[in-house]
């Protein structure tokens, strides 16, 4: 049976997203979960129309996480930050979230070039309780591409008191 897109009915619709959705079965005592892939379409009266584009059926991790690299794709989205729930690798069964649930390998995690956020609290702090900020906004140039050099004496300020021998650069 042929099928068509909804805009091809109805020529003042727009594409809004395509996504994955679960369908929860009971079957024999056990839970069975089924996939779809389905499309959302806005309609000219306001409304939201959403249509099965391709029925998946039961699908494993790596494969849902294909489908919607895929969905991502075709739909020209970036890809869109995701909450995820972190749980240590030994862990024998994972729950069943509304988020993704990833295992971590806890002895392989390592701490490298950890920043010293409490060193900068602290000049920030003092750089307030003198009111550095009524001195120097009359003494500093105006900008005229946005340029904020108040907020970049603060910082070449912190950066000086926290490791006065270190060269300063930042990074575009």
């Amino acid at each position: 049976m042929p099928t068509y897109p909804i805009d091809a009915l109805d020529k003042n619709c727009e594409n809004d997203s395509m996504f994955l959705r679960e369908k929860s079965r009971t079957k024999d005592g056990k839970t069975h979960r089924y996939w779809s892939v389905v499309e959302n379409r806005r309609v000219s009266g306001g409304g939201v129309v959403q249509r099965q584009v391709l029925y998946l059926g039961e699908l494993n991790d790596n494969q849902r996480a294909g489908w919607v690299r895929t969905i991502e794709t075709f739909s020209g989205e970036k890809p869109k930050a995701k909450q995820l729930a972190l749980f240590p690798d030994d862990r024998e069964e994972l729950p069943i979230l509304a988020c993704e649930a990833i295992r971590v390998r806890l002895d392989k995690i390592e701490l490298r070039r950890p920043r010293e956020w409490g060193a900068c609290w602290l000049g920030l702090y003092v750089w307030n309780l003198l009111e550095l900020d009524t001195f120097w906004r009359g003494r500093l140039p105006s900008s005229r591409k946005g340029t904020s050099w108040l907020n970049i004496l603060k910082a070449l300020t912190c950066y000086r008191l926290i490791d006065p021998g270190k060269r300063i650069s930042f990074s575009p």
